[in-house]
């Protein structure tokens, strides 16, 4: 325990329990290998302890990692302060402006693309594409400083090579301005279709289980080393690892890139939570030093776990936050509402370091935004805003106005929302795009997701600047 809470975790009790599972099933195993009587009592079990560990003191780092199966935080010190000072040659974060009033605050990040005014939302490109808008049109005309594009369904499609190939994703999709590429674990878990113990306890799924028809993946294998699943697209199988989730990310070449992880099963026990838990943690540390093998201008950001409870959110930060990632990204489980999701965010701004960005990952809503902002998130991403647009609901400060509707089938004279200078509502009129709706043109949806974008760029510059005026 004293060994564990040096080198790894604060003294978190489950924690510790966890820890000394795995320590003593460790310990059996190797007995039941060398053909020794399994242990049965206490006794027994510090007698093996004693035989098969001798002095933990003299062991080196490597024999730590091989046994817990866990990279210790000393095993990065020597080469934390480096990888800082080359990577914020490329890559940082400055204030601008920290709000008295709460932790919001007003910055830039740096990266070799360009700068990103935060808080800033962030539009997500899936296959590296925004549906129905032009990435250079997104860039140009309506602002975008950040775009999330999906290693995932670019490993699918058209696989990370021909993406290099093309000499990255900015001159494939030709957009200019910098890019956030995700692991590919979040579609892996969420798009596959098994059970939560299936997927934590690594459980072999049946041959008979048949692909999504909706575009999810059918998870075949999850173990210590990565997952095995099956392309949605041709049902070739596709075996995604911490170290071949970076390697794709690396052809990408995108500004900033995220370590695999997996996605907590929101049903299941807090057993099988703590494993996926530390599991994650393995996964983005061996990550993390494959990124540390080849920087390429890139910057990794860790992703903090550990769902709606507390304790799991603690060791969570306490053991990621303390390696050598460039940024901090929120994800797994947000809860089942916005005050779940608050008590999440503001447990942690607490924790992460005042001096790297924080980005809050699949939020992307006005309220959530606003709500969060003053926990100091800088940066926010979501498919909801261009989604929506596509549906035809366009967003406006007096919420959501439903196109398809029929009163506004006689709207000539103004656009779908009055006063509005995005491109959509200052060149048509609501009773066009309500026909184009009705109609089911694609044109619609493009207008629809054009509005929405627009509307989600001025009010992130609106936030800004309440920062700056003292009002959050």
């Amino acid at each position: 325990r004293e060994f564990w809470s040096a080198h790894f975790l604060p003294d978190e009790p489950k924690c510790l329990l966890k820890v000394e599972i795995m320590y003593y099933r460790a310990l059996i195993r190797r007995a039941s290998a060398r053909q020794i009587q399994r242990p049965k009592t206490p006794s027994q079990k510090r007698s093996i302890s004693q035989a098969a560990l001798g002095d933990l003191s003299t062991w080196d780092l490597d024999k730590i990692i091989h046994f817990f199966n866990y990279h210790p935080i000393n095993s990065f010190a020597t080469s934390a302060g480096d990888v800082d000072a080359i990577t914020k040659k490329y890559f940082r974060y400055e204030l601008i402006y920290q709000s008295k009033k709460s932790k919001a605050r007003v910055g830039k990040i740096i990266t070799p693309h360009g700068e990103i005014d935060t808080p800033g939302f962030v539009p997500v490109a899936t296959t590296g594409a925004l549906k129905y808008v032009d990435p250079t049109f997104a860039d140009s005309q309506l602002g975008t400083q950040l775009m999330f594009c999906n290693t995932y369904h670019l490993i699918v499609h058209p696989g990370a090579d021909a993406v290099a190939a093309a000499g990255g994703i900015h001159r494939f999709n030709k957009y200019s301005k910098p890019i956030i590429t995700d692991s590919g674990g979040f579609q892996v878990f969420s798009l596959g279709n098994t059970e939560s113990q299936d997927e934590l306890k690594g459980k072999v799924i049946s041959k008979s289980r048949k692909l999504n028809q909706g575009g999810g993946s059918s998870i075949v294998r999850l173990n210590e080393q990565g997952v095995l699943f099956r392309s949605y697209l041709n049902g070739d199988l596709i075996e995604l690892s911490p170290e071949s989730s970076v390697e794709a990310q690396k052809k990408f070449q995108s500004d900033i890139i995220v370590p695999l992880d997996i996605l907590l099963p929101n049903a299941t026990t807090e057993k099988r939570r703590m494993a996926s838990l530390h599991r994650t943690h393995r996964w983005e540390a061996r990550s993390l030093i494959k990124h540390l093998e080849n920087l390429n201008n890139q910057a990794m950001y860790c992703v903090l776990h550990g769902g709606t409870d507390r304790t799991m959110r603690t060791i969570s930060a306490n053991y990621l936050l303390k390696l050598p990632f460039q940024g901090v990204a929120i994800g797994g489980s947000l809860g089942k509402n916005r005050e779940e999701m608050i008590q999440v965010v503001s447990l942690l701004s607490d924790m992460i370091p005042k001096d790297k960005p924080v980005h809050l990952l699949g939020i992307g809503d006005v309220k959530s935004i606003q709500d969060a902002i003053p926990y100091g998130i800088d940066t926010f991403d979501s498919v909801y805003p261009t989604r929506s647009g596509r549906h035809g609901q366009f967003f406006s400060e007096k919420g959501e106005v439903s196109i398809g509707k029929k009163e506004h089938a006689t709207r000539n004279n103004s656009g779908v929302v009055e006063g509005c200078q995005c491109p959509t509502c200052s060149t048509h009129s609501a009773a066009y795009v309500h026909h184009l709706f009705r109609m089911r043109e694609p044109l619609g949806m493009t207008l629809g997701t054009i509005h929405n974008l627009h509307f989600m760029m001025q009010k992130m510059a609106e936030f800004r600047q309440d920062i700056l005026n003292g009002n959050v």
